[in-house]
């Protein structure tokens, strides 16, 4: 069985940055019970950032950047890379407006008006410690997606200038990712799936999310759980909703859908 996870105030909250105790002793009776921990984020867990909760997580396989990268272990098993052209429109706009998109490759920040992040980064987290570069290099970088910080009138902007592109809002409502249709966390679980001989219809699977771009994954698996503290319009499609991030909702509903062996409990 597949048991997929979003990272940001599903697994790890942002009160603290740390994955609550429940959170961790959840995944270990997961693991313990034969399931397979599969991490899905809008984030490429490859960079600085994002390292560190891999080895507190240990997960089977990740889907990275809402389905556009897909690695089991070190292997490569899947990836989608942006369109140039429209890459390019898009940069063009955003500069014309002083919005800001752009990623992170590696352990370096590509962003238009990277000012914006910066403040936006300062409010959330009180520090900003990005390392940024020049944002032309986009054009030349293997994209996969990209994030947009601004607010949501803006992100609304965007989707009416750019209708085959999706613009999931972050939960936080301080931007979003911005992702070529064809691309979601949903794609890579069923990939996930053929991989690890598993059903693809996914009708045995459970997805824990907070997020927009959490609602094709939740609901494409045959359970799909929304945090206590996830937004409303994921609640709205959601199976259940758990207790909130910080009231331990990932093992709570992990027994209450009997996803732990008795034996290890």
């Amino acid at each position: 069985m597949l048991v997929s996870f979003d990272l940001d105030m599903t697994l790890l909250d942002h009160k603290d940055l740390r994955i609550p105790d429940s959170a961790l002793r959840a995944l270990d009776l997961l693991r313990q019970s034969g399931k397979k921990i599969i991490l899905a984020t809008g984030r490429d867990m490859d960079t600085h950032y994002s390292r560190q909760y891999i080895d507190l997580i240990r997960p089977d396989a990740v889907i990275h950047m809402n389905g556009t990268k897909i690695t089991v272990g070190s292997r490569l098993l899947y990836e989608h890379h942006f369109n140039r052209n429209l890459l390019r429109a898009m940069m063009t706009f955003c500069e014309e407006r002083g919005y800001s998109i752009g990623m992170t490759y590696g352990d370096d920040d590509y962003y238009l008006n990277p000012e914006a992040v910066e403040a936006n980064d300062l409010r959330r987290w009180g520090e900003c410690g990005r390392h940024f570069r020049d944002p032309s290099s986009l054009l030349t970088l293997p994209v996969r997606t990209l994030a947009f910080v601004g607010s949501p009138d803006q992100v609304k902007e965007m989707q009416k200038t750019f209708p085959n592109v999706r613009f999931p809002l972050f939960s936080s409502q301080t931007g979003a990712d911005i992702v070529e249709e064809g691309c979601s966390k949903a794609d890579g679980l069923v990939r996930l799936a053929q991989y690890f001989d598993e059903d693809p219809s996914l009708k045995d699977a459970v997805a824990f999310g907070d997020s927009m771009n959490d609602i094709e994954v939740i609901r494409a698996v045959g359970t799909g759980i929304a945090m206590g503290n996830a937004v409303p319009e994921l609640k709205e499609v959601a199976d259940y909703i758990t207790d909130p991030i910080g009231q331990d909702g990932i093992y709570n509903a992990c027994r209450k859908f009997g996803l732990f062996e008795a034996d290890f409990i």
